[in-house]
């Protein structure tokens, strides 16, 4: 069984999706139709914009949804999911995808997650890290002692095995960090973001979001969506659309999400998007429970 699965932010580069626009006429055609939504050439960042360029919000997560989709949209028939998954903002491509949510529809989310997230970001100074070597419990149990200090630290992003993102203010996340090298983990890496993804500080992004996500028609989707916050498979719009507002408060379940994929069939594992993050995420999940 084929299972889809579709990239988060931070896999951008100069040049994506070039190759697409040059070599495939419908591309064109839907990377011009985004250009006319957004009001500016987003394509003339993404193929040719320096790395500072597509770090813009505006730019970021649009871009890697442009990406995402317009790839299955260039499969044409021969995208045939029997289920799909997104990291994070690859949610949305992947709802877009299935046929969740329209095209248009899908990028103007997109675009108002992007300012949403980019706002809370900026009501308080956050960060990110990301921590290898270390079981999720020690990870939890550590963000947790933090938190009873009165600072904000949580597990963000369960990515695989062994590596979890931790998210919250930046006094908690470096109170994190050295209790957590202190334990025994092999790294604990800031990452360099402009905020606190999937945790309580996200609360005022989650809150213009769901104005958003409730004015916005969502359909059936053509096969299972398993979402980032319970890691299960979705086809109700009504619990595709809860589950995508309470997102950006909660941690990322990669590691579970891609787990029960495997033990619900999937087969083969497609990435789409830019890079092969997810790849490489989906290996270490495969052997930790024994699938080669």
């Amino acid at each position: 069984m084929k299972a889809y699965v579709f990239t988060g932010q931070g896999a951008q580069f100069s040049g994506m999706g070039k190759d697409l626009y040059e070599d495939y006429p419908v591309a064109k055609e839907y990377f011009e139709k985004a250009n006319e939504i957004l009001g500016f050439r987003i394509t003339d960042i993404m193929f040719s914009g320096s790395d500072e360029e597509l770090k813009q919000t505006k730019v970021t997560q649009p871009a890697v949804f442009l990406h995402s989709v317009i790839q299955t949209i260039v499969l044409g028939n021969d995208f045939e999911p029997a289920m799909v998954a997104g990291h994070s903002l690859g949610e949305l491509s992947a709802l877009t995808a299935a046929g969740a949510l329209s095209f248009e529809d899908g990028l103007k989310l997109v675009c108002k997650r992007a300012l949403a997230m980019q706002e809370a970001c900026e009501l308080q100074q956050s960060a990110m890290a990301a921590v290898l070597g270390l079981a999720d419990e020690i990870v939890e149990k550590i963000c947790n002692d933090v938190n009873t200090q009165g600072d904000i630290v949580v597990a963000a992003n369960y990515n695989c095995p062994g590596q979890v993102v931790i998210s919250g203010t930046v006094q908690g996340v470096n109170k994190a960090c050295e209790a957590l090298k202190a334990a025994g983990a092999k790294r604990a890496l800031p990452l360099n973001v402009s905020g606190a993804f999937h945790s309580p500080l996200m609360q005022p992004a989650k809150e213009e979001l769901e104005k958003a996500i409730n004015g916005t028609t969502f359909n059936t989707p053509r096969c299972p969506v398993y979402q980032n916050v319970d890691a299960q498979p979705h086809t109700s719009p009504e619990e595709i659309k809860t589950n995508l507002i309470a997102q950006l408060t909660a941690p990322v379940r990669w590691t579970s999400a891609i787990t029960n994929m495997i033990n619900d069939g999937a087969t083969e594992f497609i990435e789409c998007g830019p890079g092969n993050v997810q790849q490489g995420l989906i290996a270490k999940i495969r052997k930790s429970i024994g699938e080669e």
